[in-house]
């Protein structure tokens, strides 16, 4: 469906804006009506990593006025691979710095806004209420989910978009004009069922695939051009190169969203199961060295996948995925007559599986806190990390 343009249009573009922005003002369907509401447009985008980085960039060079980026996390080597708005020599600097600094490199008359901090309950509808579109790129539920109520609180459009492996899905959430994120998702998932990209991997380009839809969206929504992504779902698979379209329609059932609540407790990052479980049956890397420097008798279990195992794994660990613990399968495959230390990429999946070993008899068993990084950043620092 059609909608009406978002933001009113600025007074004018200068003679350097409308030679900048020449190829989009001879599109008669944009022209310079279209280009002043871009340069008239304030967007959020949460986040600027591996949708963010992509959308930053085109929303600059689109000519989009005023950009804010919210992000409290740092330049890290493993982002380079898709995170594109930033480069080696940004390894170490706060994400939303790095991303500012491309942005003006590409696009001089933007103004950029930075928000150096982490979005929760306590600031999101005060970061939100200043800006008339919201760019959701984050990859994990609980965030979703607060990007989406404090959308629908505040009458706000926001871009979705996920990326996994290779598949990528992007929609248009306006409880204005349609469904919401919770119409799509009533529930999140169980915790520990939907591994991160952190956990899962991403292929770099598909970050550029989907970060431009959701830019060619929010193009649309502000200018009034063209049929939104409104009730619609865009699912991509890079594998198959194809897309597929689902409809998505308002939960009649659904509850009013009124308030902000704690999200991360709604969406259980780790289960309450698995937090007992890790409560007192938790080690340290340095714990486990130690261990090994003893001569104890033990086993060590990566509970990791096998492609994960190939990258880096601690000396004289065995292999046997977060899954067969699970369902059971890895119970025939410990030994009865010695500890059981578990490790993961960085202790969540350990902590979920610890729960069941717990549940199953196993009530000396223990987890490493940290995981595998840990072990390469304190003990090891010969080891990659990932």
């Amino acid at each position: 469906m059609s909608l009406p343009p978002l933001v009113e249009p600025a007074e004018e573009l200068t003679v350097d804006e409308v030679r900048r922005y020449s190829r989009h003002v001879i599109i008669p369907e944009v022209g310079m009506d279209g280009q002043k509401r871009l340069k008239n447009a304030k967007v959020l985008v949460v986040g600027a990593g591996g949708l963010g980085s992509p959308a930053l960039l085109y929303l600059a060079a689109a000519g989009v006025g005023t950009l804010g980026i919210i992000d409290f996390d740092v330049v890290d080597e493993s982002n380079l691979q898709r995170q594109v708005i930033h480069g080696q020599s940004d390894v170490g600097k706060p994400k939303a710095v790095s991303a500012k600094e491309s942005i003006l490199e590409i696009n001089p008359f933007v103004n950029v806004l930075l928000h150096e901090e982490q979005l929760d309950s306590s600031n999101a509808l005060e970061v939100f209420a200043d800006y008339d579109l919201i760019l959701d790129g984050t990859d994990n539920f609980a965030t979703r989910y607060l990007v989406n109520d404090a959308a629908v609180i505040l009458g706000k459009p926001y871009v979705w978009g996920s990326i996994f492996r290779f598949d990528g899905q992007v929609s248009v959430f306006w409880n204005e004009h349609g469904p919401n994120y919770r119409d799509l998702y009533p529930e999140p998932p169980p915790p520990g069922m939907v591994p991160s990209c952190a956990e899962g991997g991403v292929l770099g380009v598909l970050c550029a695939s989907v970060g431009s839809v959701m830019v060619n969206e929010a193009i649309k929504l502000i200018t009034g051009i063209g049929d939104p992504l409104v009730g619609r779902l865009l699912i991509f698979d890079a594998l198959e190169m194809t897309w597929r379209e689902v409809k998505v329609r308002r939960d009649p059932e659904g509850e009013p969203i009124t308030e902000l609540i704690d999200y991360d407790a709604f969406c259980g990052t780790v289960s309450a199961e698995a937090q007992d479980a890790a409560a007192g049956s938790t080690i340290t890397a340095q714990q486990l060295k130690e261990m090994f420097d003893r001569g104890d008798d033990f086993t060590l279990v990566d509970v990791r996948e096998p492609h994960e195992y190939e990258i880096v794994r601690i000396p004289g660990s065995i292999l046997i995925p977060k899954d067969q613990f699970l369902n059971g399968e890895a119970l025939e495959k410990l030994p009865q007559d010695k500890r059981v230390v578990l490790h993961c990429k960085s202790g969540g999946r350990s902590a979920e599986a610890l729960a069941a070993l717990h549940g199953a008899g196993f009530s000396d068993a223990v987890h490493v806190g940290g995981g595998v990084l840990a072990w390469a950043n304190q003990v090891d620092t010969s080891l990659p990390t990932y």
